[in-house]
């Protein structure tokens, strides 16, 4: 009998079966479900609608108003007030209102809310960010999470999966969102189609836990399930003092079954920008630095993490931000925001013409903060580069590293890191 992959595993454990077999539907015990001011709003009406006394476990009921807010308007004012209603309703543990909230998934990390082994879903396509740690965690519909809210339950089909080995050493501003980018610049945004995109090799046992996060992240860019490296010793120690329950390393056995495996030679990979207007559509930044643009964002949920800022700290040193462009810096969390004020990275930041921002999603998807014109481009360490994404439909959205992002802050152009060493 073959061996089973690190989600197989993690699906099994939490379906109460020995084994699993990737296209099997499944009803899986969930550790922790999770909702935003724009997903949890329809969630909760349709939990109202279930008729239920109270949620499964106030514990695991995690709200995050993280879109719209602060508020932009009324109407994310009245969805924020919603989920307030209902966390004080239900006595919920988990609830971060702004002030003490953060970028969801920089935020329940940080927390200990999540873990290695664990089961997670979220009404957010990004929630699939927990793989860094070895869990499995994907996003789903609002009616789910209703459900999930509920029942402490839900149903999945088990995904195949794709393992990539990464092999050599990274070069100098090159890291996880470099990979993922030029993996998905590879395989393009359905290679992974409902896949578990599992992340292994040398260059992975060397990643900060920050940068495997990242590159999970970025998995359902690629269509996948989920992305997920196994816990080691890096995430022992990342988790050993946050954790809030207990949790499980897991592992892929050696004769587990992969529908492909993919090696990748990092060492003369350079950093990866993502052009207009989808996250495959990638090149090395060498092949990238006539592109003028109008504003650089530092930030969000796949790169808004203190190492993130402090790479970007790194390049900005000694330099000021072009006169032709605006640069915005959001720190993922109130605890990353607090910790960058201590090491002197705001001060920098706003020494050299930047603004920083209290944590917010806002400029990642259009929300605020950042909103594009016609015709305008954005360099951005986000996730996402669709038509419109960040404004108006004529604008447009580039992805890259903080690094990259950084150095070209500092030349009103796309540039590489080593520009102005």
């Amino acid at each position: 009998m073959m061996g089973m992959t690190i989600t197989e595993k993690i699906l099994a454990a939490h379906a109460g079966m020995d084994r699993v077999e990737p296209g099997q539907l499944i009803n899986v015990k969930v550790d922790l479900v999770l909702g935003n001011d724009i997903t949890a709003p329809v969630a909760i009406r349709e939990f109202d609608r279930i008729g239920v006394e109270s949620v499964w476990d106030r514990d695991r009921v995690v709200l995050v108003p993280d879109h719209f807010v602060p508020n932009k308007d009324i109407m994310s004012a009245e969805q924020a007030k919603q989920l307030r209603e209902f966390a004080h309703k239900h006595r919920l543990t988990n609830y971060f209102e702004v002030g003490r909230m953060g970028v969801e998934h920089c935020l329940l990390p940080e927390q200990g809310l999540v873990g290695p082994g664990d089961l997670v879903i979220g009404a957010d396509s990004h929630t699939c960010t927990y793989g860094g740690l070895g869990a499995f965690s994907t996003g789903v519909g609002s009616t789910d999470l209703a459900a999930a809210m509920a029942l402490g339950e839900t149903w999945l089909k088990v995904p195949e999966s794709i393992k990539f080995i990464f092999n050599g050493e990274l070069p100098k501003w090159v890291g996880g969102k470099d990979l993922i980018l030029y993996i998905i610049g590879q395989i393009g945004v359905d290679g992974a189609l409902y896949m578990a995109m599992e992340f292994t090799g040398p260059s992975i046992a060397a990643l900060s836990i920050d940068g495997r996060m990242t590159m999970a992240n970025m998995a359902i860019e690629a269509g996948a399930k989920n992305g997920i490296v196994a816990p080691d010793e890096i995430t022992r120690r990342y988790v050993e003092n946050r954790a809030k329950r207990p949790y499980t390393f897991y592992q892929s056995d050696p004769d587990a079954n992969y529908t492909q495996v993919i090696e990748i030679d990092v060492s003369k990979l350079e950093p990866q920008v993502a052009f207009p207007h989808l996250p495959e559509n990638t090149r090395p930044v060498s092949e990238a630095t006539d592109v003028a643009i109008d504003q650089v964002v530092i930030g969000s949920c796949t790169n808004g993490r203190l190492s993130d800022l402090q790479l970007a700290a790194e390049v900005l040193k000694g330099h000021r931000v072009s006169d032709n462009l605006r640069l915005l810096v959001i720190p993922g969390t109130q605890e990353i925001y607090l910790q960058a004020v201590k090491e002197g990275l705001v001060e920098q930041f706003i020494n050299a013409g930047a603004a920083v921002s209290t944590p917010t999603c806002g400029p990642c998807l259009g929300g605020h903060m950042g909103i594009l014109a016609k015709g305008e481009r954005a360099l951005a360490t986000t996730n996402r580069n669709f038509v419109g994404r960040m404004g108006h439909p004529e604008s447009e959205v580039y992805l890259c590293n903080p690094a990259v992002a950084a150095a070209s802050a500092v030349l009103g152009r796309i540039a590489a890191p080593w520009e102005v060493e």
